[in-house]
C-alpha cells in the first residue's frame, strides 16, 4: 500500500513537471549580422570620409617636415664639404666644421619629430576608429535588440562572428529569421541625402575602417651619412 502510494505521488509530481514544460513557451531564435551593419551604416561611410580626409592632412604634414628634413641635409652637406675645402682659412674650415655639427644636432631633432609624428598621428587615428566602433556596434545593437524584442525572440545572435577557424559559426541559417535587412532600414532611415554629382566630395564606400593605417608608415626618414637616426 505505501509503495503505491509512492508511486502515485511520484506519477503525478512528473505530470505536473511536464505540464509546466510544455506550458513554457517554445524558443524563438533569431540571428542579425552586425558587421554587415556596422559597414552599411551611413555614419560608418561619414567617418570614413572623414579619416581619410585625415589621413590626407597627415600626409601633407609629413611631407612638410620631411622638406625642411632634407633642406637640413643639404646644408649639412654643403658644410661638411666646406670644412674639407683647402682652398678656405682654417678658421673658416674651423667655423664650416662647428656650424656642420650644430646642423647634424638639428637633423636629428627633426627625425625626433618625424617618428613622434608618425607614432601620434597612428595612436590618434586607431584611438578614433575604436571609440567610433563601440559607440556605433552599441548603437546597432540596441536597435537590433527592440527589433527582436518586438518580434517576439527568446534570443538574438550575430552571425557575423568568426569561429577559431576564421569562417562564419554559422554555416546556415533560414532567410526567414535573419532580421539584418529591417534593423538596415532602420538604422539608415535618417540617412542625409546624398549631394548631387559634381557636388562636394565623393560618395565614401563603406570600408570597415579598422584596418587604417596612417599613411606616414610609408615616407622616408630623414638620413645623412654619419648622423644617426633618432
Amino acid at each position: 500500500m505505501k509503495k503505491s502510494a509512492l508511486t502515485l505521488i511520484a506519477l503525478a509530481v512528473f505530470g505536473a513537471s511536464a505540464l509546466f514544460v510544455q506550458a513554457q513557451p517554445a524558443p524563438k531564435i533569431l540571428v542579425v549580422d552586425l558587421a554587415k551593419l556596422y559597414d552599411g551604416h551611413y555614419k560608418t561611410e561619414e567617418q570614413n570620409a572623414k579619416l581619410r580626409a585625415a589621413e590626407q592632412q597627415a600626409t601633407e604634414e609629413l611631407d612638410r617636415l620631411n622638406k625642411e628634413g632634407s633642406a637640413l641635409v643639404d646644408q649639412y652637406r654643403d658644410l661638411s664639404e666646406q670644412s674639407k675645402n683647402p682652398a678656405l682659412t682654417t678658421d673658416a674650415r674651423g667655423k664650416a666644421e662647428a656650424d656642420a655639427q650644430k646642423k647634424t644636432e638639428e637633423i636629428q631633432r627633426k627625425q625626433t619629430e618625424v617618428t613622434s609624428f608618425r607614432t601620434n598621428t597612428q595612436r590618434s587615428l586607431q584611438q578614433r576608429i575604436k571609440t567610433f566602433r563601440d559607440l556605433m556596434l552599441e548603437e546597432i545593437s540596441k536597435i537590433a535588440t527592440d527589433i527582436a524584442k518586438q518580434k517576439g525572440a527568446t534570443l538574438l545572435i550575430d552571425k557575423a562572428g568568426p569561429s577559431l577557424i576564421g569562417v562564419s559559426a554559422f554555416i546556415y541559417t533560414d532567410p526567414t529569421y535573419d532580421i539584418t535587412d529591417e534593423v538596415m532600414a532602420v538604422i539608415n532611415k535618417d540617412r542625409p541625402p546624398a549631394p548631387a554629382a559634381g557636388i562636394g566630395s565623393p560618395t565614401a564606400t563603406p570600408d570597415r575602417p579598422a584596418a587604417v593605417t596612417p599613411p606616414a608608415s610609408d615616407s622616408p626618414m630623414i638620413t645623412v651619412p654619419g648622423v644617426p637616426k633618432k
